[in-house]
């Protein structure tokens, strides 16, 4: 039986429309493919850089704080307490859960509104309103 050279033969209109077709999507397919490979490679290229808060900052003169004042920097989230030795800086974050604390001044503590820690304005006496779950 001799062999058959398909690719001589010819095409009818069918035939030749669903090779298109695969033909068409094959090379979709291709490009579609490329443009990803391309997007990723630009995207590895390109440089990630997490840009972190500044660690340092100013807060003013020294000598315009009396000593015995709490100053509140929010945005930084600290508090600087000026007492007889000098300053004293310290976070504003709780110590537990890790939100913000807020300075009451009339009872001059630093208090923690989600769960009642208090803290001196040393930032020593951590208490707590709510009792802790038990262990048991």
């Amino acid at each position: 039986m001799p062999l058959v050279d398909d690719l001589k033969m010819p095409i009818d209109v069918p035939e030749y429309r669903r090779r298109a077709f695969l033909n068409a999507t094959g090379l979709s397919a291709m490009g579609l493919a490329g443009f990803g490979t391309a997007i990723t490679t630009v995207r590895y290229l390109w440089a990630e850089v997490l840009f972190e808060d500044e660690t340092r900052f100013k807060f003013g003169n020294p000598e315009e704080i009396p000593v015995g004042t709490l100053v509140s920097l929010r945005e930084q989230k600290i508090y600087l307490f000026h007492d007889a030795q000098g300053f004293v800086a310290m976070t504003a974050t709780c110590t537990h859960p890790g939100c913000l604390t807020r300075y009451e001044k009339e009872q001059n503590r630093i208090f923690c509104p989600c769960h009642g820690n208090r803290f001196t304005t040393q930032g020593d006496g951590f208490t707590s309103t709510r009792r802790a779950p038990s262990c048991n």
